[in-house]
């Protein structure tokens, strides 16, 4: 079995908890024996590398949706934002260039796909079924329900669906994933396993 290097995902821009990333990596070695897994939200890779980590060693393929011109709290003169993701060419933040040198220097060439496009547009044709499917990706309400409403049709059965950033307390963070979390499991179709910090963790029926 191949092991995670934790300093190389510690060297990868992003937000996630070591707990979370564990968690993820565990549910991602699981799906990935069954088929194909697809995120919403790359940024710098931070969590295609834990993905991808798990798809390569089941010899599977992880699709890695992001627009790549950073969420609404990544924008100029918002909290999350980091100028050195700011492309004075483009006029706008652009993680891409970022997110491929993740990809080129772990390895995972061969087993990250990377989509370049809003996940609403790449979801217009999609047809391939999914063995997990994590929702990481815009913030609003919005942008988290559109995620949800046009990829979670494409779960597997016994696939699962993974949602970060659910903050049940509205003074911890924002309600949108809390709020899609509670869509999922309100519609019947998947039973609720154990959540790891921020980390929601559902399974199709």
């Amino acid at each position: 079995m191949m092991k995670i290097d934790f300093d190389v995902w510690d060297s990868i821009r992003g937000f996630m908890d070591d707990d979370e990333a564990k968690r993820l990596y565990s549910i991602a070695l699981n799906a990935a024996a069954n088929g194909p897994i697809l995120e919403i939200g790359s940024y710098c890779g931070k969590s295609a590398y834990i993905i991808g980590f798990a798809c390569k060693e089941k010899n599977s393929i992880l699709f890695s949706i992001d627009h790549h011109k950073g969420s609404e709290e990544q924008q100029p003169h918002e909290e999350y934002f980091d100028p050195d993701l700011f492309d004075p060419k483009l006029s706008r933040v652009n993680t891409f260039p970022f997110f491929q040198e993740t990809i080129t220097r772990t390895f995972l060439e061969s087993t990250v796909v990377p989509i370049v496009a809003a996940s609403n547009i790449a979801g217009k044709m999609w047809k391939t079924p999914i063995s997990m499917l994590f929702i990481d990706g815009g913030h609003s309400f919005e942008a988290a329900r559109n995620d949800y409403l046009t990829w979670a049709c494409h779960i597997k059965s016994n696939g699962f669906l993974v949602i970060h950033d659910i903050f049940k307390d509205p003074e911890k963070g924002g309600q949108a994933p809390w709020q899609v979390y509670k869509i999922a499991l309100e519609s019947g179709d998947y039973e609720e396993l154990e959540m790891t910090k921020t980390l929601g963790v559902l399974k199709r029926k």
